[in-house]
């Protein structure tokens, strides 16, 4: 079965850090654009991250900057997405997507409102003030 899951998520103080999990299985992350986003309530869903699997690059939208670090190990087939000082603004439930025909990680971290070819099911990041 070819899915996502993400892990990590949790409730945290503002300033606390979290580390989410996104691991694939039944295919591997090879020549893959994977993106983090985040919905919050009565929110629209918004791009936080983005990581080429094949070459490393990555990119961060102005919510995560500074204070976010998206990386990947492909041999675990896992992206992982490293949060440092949250605020309660950052509180949503984070999914991971993935899709091998992504021309520019930029252009899907701008683009959360598609459907990329793999979804998770999502994690709750919940940050107290």
């Amino acid at each position: 079965e070819v899915q996502l899951v993400e892990s990590g998520g949790g409730l945290v103080q503002a300033g606390g850090s979290l580390r989410l999990s996104c691991t694939a299985s039944g295919f591997t992350f090879d020549d893959y654009a994977i993106g983090w986003f985040r919905q919050a309530p009565g929110k629209e869903r918004e791009g936080v991250s983005c990581i080429s699997s094949s070459d490393g690059s990555t990119y961060y939208t102005d919510s995560a900057k500074g204070r976010f670090t998206i990386s990947s190990d492909n041999a675990k087939n896992t992206v992982y997405l490293q949060m440092n000082s949250l605020k309660p603004e950052d509180t949503a439930v984070y999914y991971c997507a993935a899709d091998p025909d992504i021309f520019s990680i930029v252009s899907m971290c701008r683009r959360p409102e598609l459907d990329y070819d793999y979804w998770g099911q999502g994690t709750q990041v919940t940050v107290s003030s």
